[in-house]
């Protein structure tokens, strides 16, 4: 597997296209894990405006306040083997959008 470096702080906020070309929401939030060696390594990326609410750390609130607005629930958990960064300017999934877990 090919190692990639890629400046997250550039990824936030960029759309996330499918594989058909349309765009399925912005990347809002990066995760990680610490391994036994000290190294960082991503885990998921999330997207969408419960991904938003996830990197605010105000989820509970942020839930009841976009459901007494009915504002339509969006988000997905995408697992970073799911995502194509090769082109960091245009993040791409690698699978089809029914795939991603949806964050509820």
């Amino acid at each position: 597997m090919k190692r990639q470096e890629v400046h997250l702080e550039l990824l936030i906020g960029k759309r996330v296209f499918a594989l058909n070309g349309k765009p399925v929401g912005r990347l809002e939030e990066v995760r990680a894990q610490l391994n036994e060696r000290g190294y960082c390594f991503v885990t998921e990326f999330l997207i969408g405006s419960y991904g938003v609410l996830e990197r605010l750390s105000v989820w509970r609130i942020g839930r009841a306040i976009l459901r007494t607005l009915h504002v339509r629930k969006e988000g997905y958990r995408i697992h970073w083997e799911q995502l194509d960064l090769s082109d960091p300017t245009r993040p791409q999934l690698k699978c089809e959008v029914d795939e991603l877990a949806t964050l509820t």
